[in-house]
Order: structure tokens, then sequence, then C-alpha cells
């Protein structure tokens, strides 16, 4: 009998990538005799390729071109951890026989067999982790699946050529500690950059670290970086000086000794690699993305509309995010360094 082809669509944002990992390795422990074929984004590619989770890869493409790309490969089954309602259209569309995924937005009569999210009384979805949420729909399958941590490995020559490009950062002296004063998402997520400044300047002074700071190449995360840099008395780095691939961004996290974040993609990364973790939380609430991680801590700011889940702050004069103290910040990092 032919092995079963199964097509499995990626989320796309980092941290959901990330946060799918528990099901991915439970699906590839269920369906071991089946061909995977893993169907996503260049995020998803450059965190899960080095896993050998995938039989095979197809790269993301317009709603046409896949229709076409898809339609007579043979998929069996088609697993949506996409929640989009393009993607469930597009699997319809490309006569993939069985379709599962979670019924929202509308998409619910295009697929198969159809999971609901908890909703709470005002019909609002109930915050759940994502973790979670997506083993479900392994289980949804009829299969046992234990629950697990997100997993991430760093492929040799992402590490080689980190290794490469920033030597010194490989064998430091004192800790090595990641900032990541960005955030995808939007402004009310981001600490304030003096803070940052004064956090990596208490690191430095009490704890001898080595101080990185972690940015996109977006042109916003740029400016933060720069201006971290201009408020802090001593030297660090700022990969916005010399950008990294995301494959040799988990060679770099794979050397720290601790990452202090907002609620963003780098987050997970660090989790994923099992670091020493202090997510700073505002307007989002933890639950959403909580993983059972016991090398975290998650400092949450207050105001009288957390968690709002609002990109911009409707009342910047009680930023939840600024009243999350350095103090508070330093200390739990010296808890863990010093």
């Amino acid at each position: 009998m032919e092995h079963p082809r199964i097509l499995v669509w990626l989320p796309s944002p980092m941290g959901d990538i990330i946060m799918c990992t528990p099901a991915l390795h439970a699906l590839r422990q269920c369906f071991r005799d089946a061909t995977l074929t893993f169907y996503g984004n260049d995020v998803a590619r450059a965190m899960l390729d080095s896993s050998a989770l995938a039989d095979e890869w197809l790269t993301q493409c317009s709603t046409l071109q896949a229709v076409r790309r898809l339609r007579g490969q043979g998929f069996s089954l088609g697993i949506l951890f996409k929640g989009s309602w393009g993607s469930a259209a597009t699997f319809l569309l490309a006569g993939i026989p069985q379709r599962v995924g979670y019924a929202r937005d509308g998409r619910g009569l295009f697929l198969t067999k159809r999971l609901h999210p908890p909703r709470l009384p005002n019909r609002r979805f109930a915050p759940t982790s994502m973790v979670d949420y997506y083993l479900n729909i392994v289980k949804s399958l009829g299969r046992a699946v234990a629950p697990g941590l997100p997993r991430l490995l760093v492929a040799e020559r992402d590490q080689a050529s980190f290794e490469k490009l920033y030597p010194q950062l490989s064998d430091v002296e004192g800790p090595l500690v990641i900032l990541v004063p960005g955030s995808a998402f939007g402004p009310s997520k981001c600490w304030p950059p003096g803070h940052f400044a004064r956090t990596a300047e208490t690191l430095i002074r009490d704890c001898r670290a080595h101080i990185v700071l972690s940015v996109s190449p977006h042109a916003q995360e740029r400016r933060i970086a720069q201006t971290i840099v201009a408020a802090c008395r001593y030297p660090v780095t700022n990969l916005a000086d010399r950008p990294l691939s995301l494959g040799q961004l988990k060679a770099l996290f794979s050397h720290a000794d601790l990452v202090i974040t907002n609620d963003t993609g780098p987050r997970h990364i660090a989790i994923a690699l099992q670091r020493q973790v202090i997510t700073l939380f505002g307007p989002n609430d933890p639950a959403w993305t909580q993983t059972g991680y016991d090398r975290e801590i998650q400092l949450v700011g207050t105001g009288p509309c957390v968690p709002c889940q609002r990109p911009t702050c409707a009342h910047p004069e009680v930023a939840c995010m600024e009243t999350i103290s350095v103090d508070r910040v330093c200390q739990a990092a010296r808890n863990m360094l010093c």
C-alpha cells in the first residue's frame, strides 16, 4: 500500500511557527509512514528546515499558483495550522479530500473536519495557549498526543557562518545577554529604549555581562537600537550593524545565558533553545503564548486597559509597558546570572 501524503500548511508569524513545533513533532510521531510536506513562508523554513520533521517543502505562493501546484500531487490529507480563510479555500480548490482545521472566519464550509476554538460568554475567543491550540488539531485526528515544549535545532552551517561573522560572541568573558527591544506587533508591546539602556548598564556593571541588541532590519527597530546604543554608557554589540540571517540568529541565541525580550518572535527562539528568558508583557495577554517553560520569568505591566491587544497604545500617559521598572527587570536578571 502506498504511503499517505499529508500536506501541512504552517502558520506565518515566527512565534506561532515555533509554538506549533510540539504539534509538528506529534504529527511526525503519529504518521511515521506518511510523507509529510510542509507548506509555508521563508520564515517557517528558516526556523524548521534543520529539524528534519518534513519529508518535502513547498514555498508559499499566491492562491492561484498554489491551487495549480498542489492539485494532482496525491495529497490525501491537508492539515491547516494556518488560520486564514484563503488557506482553507486553497486546499478545497486543490482537491485535497480531507481538510482539517479550525472553523473560524467563515471557512468551516471548506473543511471536512472542523475544530471550534473555545469562546467566552461574550463570544470573543477565550485566551488559549497556542501550543495547545495547535496540538488539538493533531488530537482531532484520533491520535494520542503528549504535551511538549517548543523545540528548535541549529544547523551546523548556520553555527559556522555565525561564528565567522561574529567570532567574539561565541566565547565571551562573562554572561552573554541578548536584549530584544522591538516588536513586529506594534509599539505598544515595546519597553522604552531608555529602560533597555539602563538595564544593559546595570548588567555590564554588576554581572560583567556582554550585551547584544537583537533587532530586525526594519527601520523602526534599527532606530530603537541606535537610541539604546546612544543612551548606554558602555559599548554593546548592535546586530543592526551586521544583520544575521534567521538561521544565524538561532545560532546566536544558542549561546545566550539570558534573553530579555518584549513579547515577540525571538522570545520563542530563546524558549525553544532552552535559554533563560525574561519576557516583558503589556497589552497582550500572556495566556495566548504560555508554553510551561520553567526557565522563563514573565513580568507583566499594569494599567486600567490591560490587556487591550492594541498595537498602538490608546492611553500613552499610562502606558502599561512603562510600569515594568528597570529595577524589577535587573533584579530578576541578577538572580539568573550573578
